[in-house]
């Protein structure tokens, strides 16, 4: 067929056309599908707090705003404070076998007030068994002799609610006979490029195992806390569906955190030092939880 014949082309023109509609039709259904999959609507704010993936995190309108102001904090002697006298903070450390053996009376005395204890850990392999820290129940006595609020975290890694359950019951297990007066936590991280038995677990499944987790704890008289860094809170849990429980956020740069939304612990540092413990210690400021 010669395209320079003039009779054809109106043909070429009208299947061009019918095949530019498709895919403009393909594109507004997904466009339809995604929105109604992703209902959360996004801000932009120009301060330091939401400046998150060019500047936008996603909207909860029912979770208020940090409150607290970035001027407050101010990094002294390796320790974060907050120079506002009308709120009321702690400092605390959290810890697991990995620090050894702790001299607890040498830490109260470096003007630490709360140790958040590992209790245990899953394995990151595809059979995912749960192992007690070795430390935990000498470092509960430890800590609470010493005078210090004392929490518990679980490692987790699970990837069904089942799982977190099952986590949770693990970790109730250990606790009942100590004095626990600090959040119990869920702590559920991933590092992609690791083969961790967590990678590319749906965010609607992770934020299912922290509320079956922390409901579970709930149940049993303790308060439940959910532990995450920037990317975890914005990317993957819904924090509208966990925002009953405290929050422990993670971020161990800058002296002001970045997080938007009103949160209860800030573990600012994994390189902190503190009396009594040989190497370096996790630092956390306290808000009023627990």
């Amino acid at each position: 067929m010669n395209l320079k014949d003039k009779k054809f082309i109106p043909y070429y023109i009208l299947a061009a056309v019918i095949i530019l509609s498709a895919v403009l039709a393909v594109v507004i259904i997904n466009l339809a599908d995604n929105t109604e999959k992703n209902p959360v609507t996004i801000i932009t704010e120009p301060e330091e707090t939401t400046m998150f993936m060019n500047g936008e995190v996603p909207y909860y309108p029912d979770i208020p705003a940090s409150a607290y102001l970035h001027e407050n904090f101010i990094m002294e002697d390796g320790r974060i404070k907050y120079s506002d006298n009308s709120v009321s903070y702690s400092t605390g450390i959290d810890v697991s076998a990995f620090q050894g053996d702790i001299d607890w009376d040498k830490v109260a005395a470096d003007g630490i007030d709360f140790a958040i204890i590992r209790a245990g850990l899953r394995g990151y392999g595809s059979k995912g068994s749960i192992h007690e820290d070795d430390n935990v129940r000498k470092n509960l006595v430890g800590a609470a002799d010493a005078g210090l609020q004392v929490g518990v975290y679980f490692y987790s890694q699970a990837i069904t609610t089942e799982e977190a359950v099952e986590e949770a019951e693990f970790v109730l297990d250990i606790i009942k006979d100590y004095k626990i007066d600090a959040p119990v936590v869920f702590d559920w991280e991933n590092d992609p490029g690791v083969g961790m038995r967590t990678d590319n677990l749906p965010g609607n499944v992770l934020t299912e195992c922290a509320v079956a987790f922390c409901e579970k704890i709930k149940a049993a008289g303790y308060t439940p806390a959910v532990y995450f860094n920037l990317t975890d809170a914005y990317v993957r849990y819904d924090l509208d569906k966990i925002s009953d429980y405290v929050f422990w956020y993670a971020q161990h740069e800058g002296v002001a955190p970045k997080f938007y939304y009103q949160y209860s612990i800030w573990q600012y540092s994994d390189s902190g030092r503190v009396d009594g413990i040989d190497g370096y210690v996790d630092l956390n400021i306290c808000f009023n939880a627990g």
